[in-house]
């Protein structure tokens, strides 16, 4: 065996699961800064799916919170 193949073998990663789908929350609200500050980086960037751990349906829902509470200020566009 090679090296990369032990290793992938010894490495079991967890699988992310949906922060939104473990809480069953009925909807994501865009006045929630605290909850939607934890999807943006310290840039400004929404966190793609694969970082965050978000179900496809919740990371719709959370891009267009997002870029409501970006557009009444709530949110920062980028820092500087």
């Amino acid at each position: 065996m090679s090296r990369d193949m032990k290793r992938n073998s010894r490495m079991k990663r967890k699988k992310k699961v949906c922060a939104f789908c473990v809480e069953k929350s009925e909807g994501i609200d865009y006045k929630d800064i605290s909850k939607l500050r934890k999807y943006v980086t310290e840039r400004g960037k929404i966190l793609p799916r694969r970082i965050s751990g978000t179900c496809a349906k919740h990371q719709r829902e959370l891009t267009s919170c997002i870029k409501r509470a970006r557009n009444i200020a709530l949110l920062p566009f980028t820092t500087e």
